[in-house]
């Protein structure tokens, strides 16, 4: 089945063309000024894009996606930024890297062997395991499906509501924010389900309405982007996160999947519509957090704010300037493996240590303690709970075994494969929910190394949160016929 193509092939070949020059042109800089072997630099570049490139080919899952464009970003283009244009400074600490052409070298190859694993992974997968080519005869979730048609108007009205009532309470009593010691603890393990709706639950009720609104409902509004657009917005000021852009991205290339495998036709200024109003709520989304992250906290924010009854009295540069670097540093990965490859305690025993680690509120991370010169550890711990993130390889590398390093990264890519197939299977083959999900699983593995002993909770409530999407299938199913899949009724 011919698939439809929302840019003709002429402008995706164009576009490719600009992207692939301009890598090529960053290579070069970057290898013209790289300090140390430039083989290793060349071997580091092409297993780094070769990653990338899988997680767009025909039979890629959505975790080869995001894991691909998340380790890319992380690993070669802050690299080959930071070598070829600041003369290889990071921003973020590395420890006792000391930026000499060995220290590179072994960084790099440490980082080459992680990403090479993850290759192999995909490409064994793909022999077991490919979303299905042609589109459903039926709807794969009837029961949700219907419930959604007859009370379309009331579940996004109760979705809205929820959407603003999770955000404006967390808000006003510091349940969950990045970067801040709770406030309030909420009794009966609230505090946790808070948690998981501003991370990835409401998120998943946007997923599901994308789905029917357009893959089942075959509807050409905007309306279901608004809404989900909506929650990112006003989850992550909440959160005090300006990551609006990851559950957003995961949404929107799902849905761009989901549009060309069921053939559906999206004209190019809807996608627009769709690109334009995110832009708007990012913005203001990220804004809004530099604001009030500058301030310290909503509630200190919310006294200045009465008080001066305006913006004149605020430092708007140092505000806009906390935004910068975050396109290019924000991503976990190159600096995480220099410092662990140039501490010289490589070992069993750091591995073992890491793994030991246990929550705190009132103290940083186990990374910051060993291995960089944190400014965190002279943060206000009683406020603020700063941590920095190694990411999965450098983790990994604390056992100083190159073996051990590529069998941990089958591990990870194997395991984000389940994850993706399981969400596949029992989310009714909604390709939304999997891209979103499996940004989840990918900024986990990205970003891991803190508390890494208590990561079956991220993925005990994301197979809970899966779990109830099938059981509410199921139960209404009960109730349900199947409807064709360009059913429209509402």
């Amino acid at each position: 089945m011919q698939q439809y193509k929302i840019l003709p092939s002429p402008c995706m070949r164009i576009l490719l063309g600009v992207f692939v020059a301009v890598m090529l042109a960053l290579a070069v800089i970057a290898y013209q000024a790289y300090p140390g072997q430039g083989y290793i630099y060349l071997l580091f570049t092409v297993i780094s894009n070769y990653l990338l490139w899988l997680g767009f080919r025909k039979k890629a899952i959505y975790f080869d996606t995001i894991i691909g464009v998340l380790f890319w970003l992380g690993f070669w283009l802050k690299l080959t930024i930071r070598v070829g244009f600041t003369h290889g400074r990071f921003i973020e600490q590395t420890g006792n890297f000391d930026g000499s052409g060995p220290a590179f070298d072994r960084g790099l190859l440490v980082a080459s062997c992680g990403l090479f694993a993850l290759i192999v992974v995909s490409l064994i997968r793909e022999r077991v395991f490919c979303y299905d080519e042609q589109p459903a005869a039926t709807i794969s979730q009837p029961g949700l499906y219907g419930f959604y048609c007859k009370y379309r108007k009331s579940v996004l009205a109760v979705f809205a509501i929820l959407c603003l009532g999770v955000a404006i309470t967390n808000i006003m009593y510091g349940i969950y924010q990045r970067g801040q010691v709770p406030e309030t603890i909420l009794p009966f393990g609230l505090s946790g389900v808070y948690k998981w709706l501003l991370q990835f639950g409401l998120a998943s009720f946007a997923a599901l309405i994308l789905h029917f609104e357009y893959v089942a409902g075959g509807r050409k509004s905007l309306t279901g982007w608004a809404f989900a657009i909506f929650e990112g917005f006003t989850s992550n000021v909440s959160l005090l996160s300006r990551g609006m852009v990851l559950n957003w991205s995961a949404l929107f290339y799902g849905f761009l999947r989901s549009v060309q495998l069921n053939r559906l036709k999206i004209r190019l200024p809807f996608i627009a519509g769709i690109c334009l109003l995110f832009a708007l709520l990012f913005a203001g989304s990220v804004l809004s957090v530099n604001h009030l992250r500058y301030h310290g906290s909503f509630k200190n924010a919310a006294r200045e704010l009465s008080s001066e009854r305006d913006w004149g009295g605020y430092d708007a540069q140092a505000i806009n300037g906390m935004g910068k670097s975050l396109f290019i540093d924000r991503w976990v990965g190159m600096e995480g493996v220099l410092a662990v490859t140039s501490s010289g305690r490589e070992g069993w025993d750091l591995w073992k240590q890491g793994w030991q680690e246990r929550y705190s509120d009132h103290s940083t991370s186990f990374f910051d303690l060993n291995m960089v010169d944190s400014p965190y550890l002279k943060a206000d711990t009683t406020v603020h709970h700063y941590i920095s993130l190694p990411g999965v390889i450098a983790f990994c590398f604390y056992s100083g075994s190159f073996l051990f390093l590529f069998g941990c990264m089958l591990l990870v890519g194997a395991i984000g494969a389940v994850i993706d197939v399981a969400v596949y299977r029992l989310g009714g083959k909604n390709l939304i929910l999997c891209s979103l999900l499996a940004q989840v699983v990918a900024y986990r593995f990205s970003s891991f190394g803190y508390v890494p002993a208590q990561s079956y909770l991220l993925f005990g409530s994301l197979f809970l949160n899966l779990l109830m999407i099938y059981g509410a299938e199921k139960v209404l199913a009960r109730k349900s016929n199947h409807l064709p899949l360009n059913a429209q009724s509402r």
